[in-house]
């Protein structure tokens, strides 16, 4: 059987030789990876893109595990890089990366995929679903490509930040993201044994953090702190919730004050549940907090970081949507099957973000010196959740009009179901807004679509 070719072109206005060298750069792999593909990357054998480099990820067919393999098999500066499959679950895959020089300040991108799948003749119906497939995959890359071009990589000034929760749903996806922008990123990791160049050893629980050791810090993000929305809210349950963001916290915060040479800045989460019950008021940084157990824990996550003794940075951060963890994860299965829901009335506001904005976001918090305090980490319309469902059902073609009772919710989920399904919460970002952020996702539908690759 003849291949199967698959191409995408994207002009990007950028010189080619720029477009080239961020392929290369640490976390551009993981970058231009797809938050809904079942890929997991494990390990890369060598530098960059040269010609011999290997890259293994973990990934799921069918619910089946099993590895994916590439090696580089050829590279021209600024013209192409070439990788092809040596393990993994297509009969063939060669993927060409091709640069196109469009004058001085302007490139073509193109991905070239030749291509077979397994089992011959018998695979003969499945290459129009593995066509739409790569297409879904490619818009993802080459929009993400051409906008942190275009907008973030050679605009700011680099940095060596530290980072906590770096393995975490939002951690995961900002150190590479940082890292293309041209960052320099230290992981904080509590695992001491085969620490990487990059990794930091600490135990937030027994206040071990030698941070000297990792060198000169000009930033440092604080993401910890266990989901709060899986499972009922047991005493442990609530005490696992504040230790892993009280403790870790202020542990930083003493830190970073001891320092002889303290980093400029310190962004911490915390979260909009500060807020509490808001009903249908719009509710901005300089709004009261709320008399929830959430909004108590968060009160007390602020509070420890203040102690700094720099520029410090509170994220109130909405529900973030990315398919790779988080709420809208939870969401994909019932509703792609038509069993979507709304909770109780559905008149509960939402606050959410895309991870797009979560990303730039911070990103933003880093490079502007006037912003302090707290700042609501969400996009500028919340929506309620009756919303939500029937937007989120729209993307599937599914209809949502299931209903989960309040009595339902309550006894499902006892306090959690309460204070994060049931509570409204009309959180608006004031602080980004003004200071010139500008969102990439201001409306629910369009941010839903990207982020699920529809």
């Amino acid at each position: 059987m003849m291949d199967r070719i698959f191409t995408k072109k994207t002009m990007i206005n950028v010189p080619v030789e720029q477009l080239f060298a961020w392929h290369a750069r640490n976390g551009a792999i993981l970058r231009l990876t797809p938050p809904w593909t079942p890929l997991k990357f494990i390990s890369r054998i060598g530098r960059g893109i040269d010609k011999g480099v290997r890259v293994r990820f973990k990934m799921s067919l069918f619910k089946i595990p099993m590895e994916w393999e590439a090696q580089h098999i050829d590279y021209q500066e600024n013209v192409l890089f070439r990788d092809h499959q040596t393990k993994g679950p297509f009969g063939k895959w060669v993927h060409t990366h091709l640069f196109h020089a469009q004058g001085k300040n302007s490139s073509i991108m193109e991905d070239r995929v030749s291509f077979k799948l397994p089992l011959g003749f018998l695979s003969l119906p499945f290459y129009g679903h593995a066509k739409k497939q790569l297409a879904r995959i490619f818009d993802y890359r080459h929009r993400v490509l051409k906008h942190d071009l275009e907008h973030r990589v050679g605009k700011v000034k680099k940095q060596r930040i530290l980072i906590s929760g770096a393995s975490g749903t939002i951690g995961s996806i900002l150190v590479p993201f940082l890292r293309t922008c041209g960052h320099e990123v230290i992981c904080l990791v509590r695992d001491p044994s085969g620490l990487a160049d990059d990794e930091l050893y600490w135990d937030p629980l027994n206040n071990i953090l030698d941070i000297e050791k990792a060198g000169p810090i000009d930033a440092v993000i604080n993401l910890n702190g266990v989901d709060i929305s899986r499972g009922r809210w047991t005493d442990k349950q609530k005490q696992l919730i504040i230790d892993s963001r009280i403790g870790p916290t202020r542990l930083l915060a003493e830190k970073i004050s001891g320092m002889a040479n303290p980093p400029s800045v310190f962004i911490s989460s915390s979260a909009i549940g500060l807020y509490g019950e808001g009903k249908d008021r719009l509710l901005t940084e300089n709004s009261t907090r709320g008399d929830l157990f959430i909004s108590s824990v968060c009160d007390r996550w602020e509070a420890a970081s203040l102690t700094a003794g720099v520029r410090t940075v509170q994220l109130r951060i909405g529900v973030v949507l990315t398919p790779a963890g988080g709420a809208l994860a939870r969401m994909i299965l019932p509703f792609s099957l038509g069993l979507g829901t709304r909770l109780s009335h559905g008149n509960q506001y939402m606050s959410w973000i895309s991870m797009d904005d979560a990303l730039g976001g911070i990103l933003h918090i880093l490079e502007n010196q006037s912003i302090r305090g707290p700042v609501n980490l969400a996009a500028p319309n919340p929506v309620t959740n009756k919303e939500f469902a029937r937007s989120l059902g729209r993307i599937f073609s599914r209809p949502a009009f299931f209903v989960i009772p309040r009595w339902v919710a309550t006894v499902l989920w006892g306090r959690m179901g309460k204070e994060t399904l049931l509570t409204s919460a009309r959180v608006v970002p004031e602080k980004l807004v003004k200071s010139g952020f500008v969102f990439e996702h201001n409306e629910l539908a369009p941010a839903l679509k990207d982020m699920l690759g529809r």
